[in-house]
Formats: C-alpha cells, structure tokens, sequence
C-alpha cells in the first residue's frame, strides 16, 4: 500500500467514526439523525401492539377506524378506554396501556378519525359529537357495555363530551391536562380555518419540537421524547401534509367551537382531573380580545376553577409537569393511576354486576 493510499484510508476511517460519534451523541440528546417520513396512514410507522381496524359508515363515507385492543386477564375488572391528544395518536398510550392491562383491565386505544392509522376526510364534520359518537359504535361492536374512560389533552374534551353523551357506557372518568377547562372564544377573537390553514401547512420539524420542549417537557428534550413526537414530525415531512393540515384546522375549529367545560355539572358518574401545574397550553392566546386581562391556560390555576362548576371532581396536580404528565414522568402518573384505582376500588370492579354496585 502507497503511503499516500494509508493516509487516505487513515482519514477516511477517522471521518466514519467521528460522524457515527456525533450521530450517536445527538441520539442520545433525542435530536433527530435522519428524516422521518410518514404517509397520512402512518403505513411504516409500527404501534405498541396489534392493530385492528373497524369498518364503518359515517356521514355517507366509508371510514375505518383502527384501534388497539387488549383483553383483559381479568374478566371482571372490566375495560378502560384511552383517548388521545391532538397532537398524537394511539400509540404514545404505550406504557399507560401496558400498565393497566398487567393490573387486569381491557384496553381499548382507537385513533380518532382524522389521526393516526385511521381514515382521514377532509370533506368531514368533525365535532365531539361526532367522535364520540364513533367511539361508541366502536365499544358496540367490540360488546363492551361500559368502560373507564382516561382523555389526555383534547381527548379529555373529548372524553368529557363521551362522557356527557353516554353516562350509562363511562363508569369513571380520568382527564389528564384536558384542554377545554376554559371557554376559549370567551378570551379569544375567533379564527376561521383559512387562518389555521396558513398555520398548519407551513410546519416544520423544528417547530413541532420548539412547541412541545416549552409546553410539555421544561424545555428539556431526549431520545423518549423524540420517540413520542416522531409521528407528527414524520407526517410534516411526508407527502401528505398539505391534505392533513387541512384536516388538523377543521380540528382546531372543533376545540374552539366545542366547549364543554359549562357541562362538567353534569357529569353522572366519579370524574377525576389530573393536572401538571407548569403547563401553559392556551389556545387562543396569541388573539386575545380587546382589553381580555384573563390569562389562559394557567393549569396551576385550573384545578380551583373547575371546582367552582362541579365540587364533587377529585383534582389531583402534579408540581412542576407539564401538558403531558405520561410522558414527562410515567413514574410518577403511575402512582396517580394506582391511588386513583384503589380510591374507586369499587366502581373499578362493577364491571360485571351494576346492579350490585353502588356508584
């Protein structure tokens, strides 16, 4: 060998270790090496456990909509339904859905309509009505007659709205940093979806993670964090975003639009709020009123003022966590999980004997 051709060699070695050095050190610091791309069926993209879809019709549309399901090992504890954010899928449910299926419980994880693995129109009315209403056909056709229902972030409003619609189906309520604790056009001048249309097709990779390091995670950010907004980053750099962002403005408009916390009186059955008090999400806040003093999305204040509209709900905050306490800080939602189960211990095993149970 040349001396010539060992020093090439020698430097081009050097070069591959230090680029797999630093891929490795920004792995480890949850930083993205490659460029994730999803199409809008996430058809690449792999979920926790197995994925089934149910074939339905809604609003003249054939739609599928695809869930995970888990059979509970124990048959009288019955089922618990999760129900996903905005900004999600079914999928980041993982270690809460692991949790509670080894406790004994059925779990049953859908994507909504419009998210995930599941049909997605953008000719669609897409309210709470209507995902609720999806839910339960969803449970019918599954034969579960009821089921305990855990919401995170717009899936508490939109578990609340389930839970308003079909208080016979819902046998205890868990809302994680639910957005909707305030009516929000009540602070806010509204927006119509040409306006959110502008927001949403211009996304990039770098704003999804901006957003959620200041609103979820303390501004920190690591290989598990990453791992949960890989979906969505995925989706913004694939081919389809243009027609989702049209999909993900119709949602905004339904969040906006479909206030429920003037309901929470309502509530039939045990409802508890699980709140990290460091999250700020405030939809609305960049186009405040004229004069609007109030300021939204003070979750360190929320717990007090859902109190003033339904004293019987059980608020339980979590200092110093953010929008999404299951991921920020599983150890600790676990514990709440579990402290949660052993206080409605009772309405936990009615499952199977309503009769007897006294709710």
């Amino acid at each position: 060998m040349s001396k010539d051709k060992g020093i090439y060699l020698a430097i081009l070695l050097l070069a591959t270790v230090l680029l797999t050095s630093s891929k490795s050190v920004l792995s480890e610091r949850g930083q993205n090496t490659d460029v994730q791309s999803y199409d809008k069926f996430l058809t690449n993209y792999t979920y926790p456990f197995e994925v089934y879809t149910y074939s339905f019709s809604s609003q003249g549309k054939d739609m599928k909509m695809a869930y995970m399901y888990l059979k509970p090992k124990k048959t009288q504890i019955g089922f618990i339904t999760l129900l996903h954010g905005k900004n999600f899928n079914g999928s980041y449910w993982d270690e809460t859905a692991k949790f509670l299926h080894e406790k004994g419980f059925g779990i049953l994880v859908p994507d909504q309509i419009g998210f995930g693995k599941s049909s997605k129109p953008v000719d669609y009315q897409y309210t709470f009505e209507v995902l609720a209403h999806n839910t339960k056909r969803l449970l019918e056709f599954l034969n579960i007659e009821s089921t305990h229902v855990i919401g995170h972030s717009m899936g508490g409003m939109l578990g609340s709205r389930f839970a308003l619609l079909y208080p016979d189906l819902t046998r205890h309520l868990i809302l994680v940093n639910p957005i909707g604790l305030e009516n929000y056009l009540l602070y806010s001048e509204y927006k119509d979806v040409d306006f959110f249309y502008q927001k949403e097709s211009k996304l990039t990779s770098a704003d999804i993670i901006s957003y959620q390091k200041k609103y979820y995670y303390d501004g920190k950010w690591n290989t598990k964090f990453a791992k949960y907004a890989n979906p969505l980053i995925g989706l913004i750099n694939g081919p389809d975003w243009k027609e989702l962002a049209k999909i993900s403005l119709l949602v905004y408009d339904m969040i906006f639009t479909g206030s429920v916390i003037e309901e929470f009186p309502y509530f039939q059955m045990s409802v508890t709020l699980v709140l990290g008090t460091r999250d700020r999400t405030g939809l609305g806040r960049a186009w405040m009123k004229p004069n609007i003093t109030y300021e939204l999305g003070r979750y360190d204040k929320l717990g007090n003022k859902v109190k003033t509209y339904n004293s019987e709900i059980e608020v339980i905050e979590l200092k110093d966590i953010g929008h999404a306490p299951q991921l920020e800080d599983f150890d600790g939602f676990r514990k709440v999980l579990e402290n949660t189960i052993e206080k409605n211990k009772l309405k936990f095993e009615c499952y199977s004997h309503r009769q007897a149970c006294v709710l």
